[in-house]
């Protein structure tokens, strides 16, 4: 009777005993990144599908490429442009969206409205440098979180036929000789995506159907050149 007792005994231990657990990996939680995109139609993406803008490209390269002591990145994009907008537009449209909080990641490509307009280059500068200062406002006041990119060169597309084509590009390099400048000042990022836009004069599938703007395939150009500074700043 003893021995039926004690076979009891342990049964009912063994029953409450906590099961053992295989050993588990260190899995990190998902980091999650805050990506602010500001500018005007070429990162609005006009004529392509939103998956096509090349800030949301970008997004998701970042999100395939995981960075050190990270299991996953997602990467959480905001965009602030809209087609035909100059500086001073830009700024009205981020004073209206109102921006919430820090970001981990700021891009800014504006100037080529100002261009289009004939608007003095002394006032792009101006205006340029204040919307650089906010990028950097925005990134939490971390210069090297700020990636500036180059203004296209529209006058190699079907939309400058019977302008000075020459005239256009010669601005272009003025601008972004202002944009460039700027940036190095600010110790921010620069991508230059001019000489790939400049390629859509031999290559017809780098601008999309309207004649003017970048295609997927172009904005995925522009995504591949600025991923590597962005996996920097978010390492």
């Amino acid at each position: 009777m003893k021995h039926i007792l004690l076979s009891v005994f342990l049964l009912i231990l063994a029953a409450c005993a906590p099961i053992p657990q295989p050993p588990q990996e260190n899995i990190l939680p998902m980091k999650e990144t805050r990506y602010l995109a500001l500018g005007d139609s070429y990162t609005i993406g006009e004529s392509v599908p939103e998956e096509e803008r090349w800030p949301n490209q970008l997004a998701r390269l970042i999100e395939s490429s995981p960075r050190s002591g990270e299991s996953e990145t997602g990467v959480e994009v905001t965009i602030i442009a809209r087609t035909g907008w100059t500086t001073s537009e830009l700024w009205q449209g981020i004073q209206a969206a109102s921006p919430q909080g820090t970001y981990d990641l700021v891009s800014l490509l504006i100037g080529v409205n100002n261009q289009y307009r004939g608007y003095d280059i002394h006032e792009y500068r101006e205006e340029f440098k204040f919307l650089l200062e906010k990028s950097i406002e925005y990134a939490d006041g971390k210069p090297d979180h700020v990636i500036v990119l180059s203004i296209p060169d529209w006058g190699v597309t079907p939309f400058a036929t019977g302008r000075d084509r020459g005239q256009i590009s010669a601005e272009i390099d003025a601008f972004n000789a202002v944009n460039l400048d700027e940036s190095q000042k600010a110790g921010v990022h620069y991508v230059d995506v001019t000489p790939v836009s400049r390629e859509a004069v031999a290559n017809p599938s780098l601008l999309a159907g309207d004649g003017l703007h970048p295609s997927a395939e172009m904005y995925a150009e522009w995504a591949r050149l600025a991923l590597p500074i962005a996996i920097e700043i978010l390492e």
